[in-house]
């Protein structure tokens, strides 16, 4: 499975929207996009995780190195996923803590 990352810019944040699926092989496209994102400036981000099928380790690891550059610049990255499967694994690692989680694109720009 392919993974395809689509950004658009709203309200001063950088909104990411994933489709496919975030594993050992595609996580570091997104990697790579989230370091060009904050290399360019955009230091508020909004990963939509709406249309991702399959999270693993490696995606996890991703992510929490995306908060961390983010924050190098006081800057912010919010998640936007409503899909029981992948909450739960949020939950479980404890990252639903370290993450603000919202349910739609809109609620994490209102934020």
């Amino acid at each position: 499975m392919d993974l395809t990352l689509v950004t658009r810019e709203v309200d001063g944040a950088t909104i990411v929207a994933v489709e496919g699926e975030i594993d050992v092989y595609t996580a570091p496209k997104l990697r790579d996009k989230i370091t060009e994102l904050v290399a360019d400036g955009s230091h508020h981000l909004i990963i939509d995780m709406e249309g991702v099928e399959f999270l693993d380790s490696t995606g996890l690891g991703v992510l929490v190195g995306g908060l961390k550059k983010v924050r190098a610049h006081d800057g912010s990255l919010q998640l936007v996923c409503n899909q029981d499967r992948l909450l739960k694994i949020f939950r479980i690692t404890g990252l639903a803590k370290v993450f603000a989680i919202h349910a739609s694109a809109d609620a994490a720009t209102s934020a």
